[in-house]
């Protein structure tokens, strides 16, 4: 049965803080008839420092959006490799033991995939099949999660890896001042983050079931408007609120695997502000320390998108993982309105699947 092993992450050097970013709203848009809406909204989104790939004066710039590319390729080349083969690393598996790449990003573009690149850089073999996605936004963390997934049902002494690189700071559009646009300015950080998907062994999450789920007519959301100066990101006031029909897609895909989805052990989910871990925890009637792994990383890290579900599990392992067998749910939310689901069971180190 196919295991999700412990996820590598790292966030860049560059640090801004939320007082800081509360400043340089006040100071940047101090005549924004919605500023004090803005201020309490970023405020609320409880982010406490965000990491990115520039300094902040440099990220406040806009040279253009293929120079803003160029440096979205430079920074994931020089980034991601040691992310890679610490997940590697943590897997007991070398490049020549993954037989599939799954490269998920909303944030820059590149072709071919980052994963050419990665092949011929790492020395993957070069049979390695080939997956970027790059239209999930931050529901993307658990598509890859549910794509390796199926990989190793359908090749069962297969191994797939995982890599989300998200560089947000690099979408900063200093004339979208909409208060979407403005709250999404102090939400989303960027990162780097790994994982293996092994087909057979390792310790992490044995994934049992998996299923995706799109709220209709919701397309118009989240979405990007994509323009001569890049990618606009569009957020819909709605989206808080998506939750309340989410949850009982989550409670229908336990309901179809014999498990209760208020009444499991560990729950790992995309945090794309409180509202939705509140909100997880009111509909699902679940404890809301079930969510402590992604409050965390909204906290340490903000919004860092697809990276954002495989943050909260390595954080997950951080504290000891959970008990042999216990039951949980992984999900990742985003555009679409989309919903990423699966379920798994935790697996210790050295122990036989039963």
């Amino acid at each position: 049965m196919a295991t999700l092993c412990r996820p590598s992450v790292s966030v860049p050097e560059h640090v801004i803080t939320m007082e800081e970013t509360l400043e340089l709203a006040r100071s940047r848009h101090a005549d924004h008839p919605q500023l004090p809406l803005a201020l309490r909204l970023i405020e609320n989104t409880g982010v406490k420092t965000r990491h990115i790939v520039q300094p902040i004066e440099e990220t406040l710039k806009h040279p253009g959006f293929e120079d803003r590319n160029k440096l979205y390729e430079a920074e994931a080349k020089a980034r991601v490799p040691a992310v890679i083969q610490r997940a590697l690393d943590d897997a007991e598996l070398l490049t020549t033991d993954i037989d599939m790449i799954i490269y998920v990003s909303c944030t820059g573009f590149m072709m071919p995939s980052l994963t050419a690149w990665l092949i011929n850089e790492m020395d993957f073999d070069p049979t390695t099949r080939q997956f970027p996605i790059a239209q999930l936004g931050c529901a993307a963390g658990g598509a890859a999660i549910n794509r390796a997934h199926d990989f190793c049902s359908a090749y069962p002494e297969a191994n797939a890896l995982i890599v989300a690189c998200e560089f947000c700071s690099l979408c900063y559009q200093p004339t979208d001042l909409g208060v979407g646009s403005l709250l999404s300015n102090g939400l989303f950080g960027d990162g780097i983050a790994a994982a293996v998907v092994r087909g057979k062994g390792g310790t992490g999450i044995e994934l049992e079931r998996n299923g995706s789920y799109l709220i209709p007519k919701t397309e118009e959301w989240i979405m990007y408007d994509v323009r001569a100066t890049g990618f606009h990101f569009l957020l819909d006031k709605r989206v808080p609120a998506t939750m309340e029909p989410l949850a009982p897609a989550l409670q229908d895909l336990a309901g179809m695997h014999g498990w209760d989805a208020s009444d499991l052990d560990f729950y790992i989910v995309h945090a794309g502000g409180p509202r939705i871990l509140d909100d997880l925890s009111k509909f699902l009637q679940v404890d809301p320390h079930a969510f402590r792994f992604s409050r965390a990383t909204l906290t340490e890290y903000g919004n860092i998108a697809s990276g954002v579900v495989l943050d909260a599990l390595r954080r997950m392992f951080d504290e000891g993982g959970a008990e042999h067998r216990a039951r949980g749910l992984l999900a990742g939310f985003g555009p679409g309105i989309t919903a990423e689901m699966a379920l798994g069971r935790w697996r210790g180190p050295d122990r036989e699947t039963a």
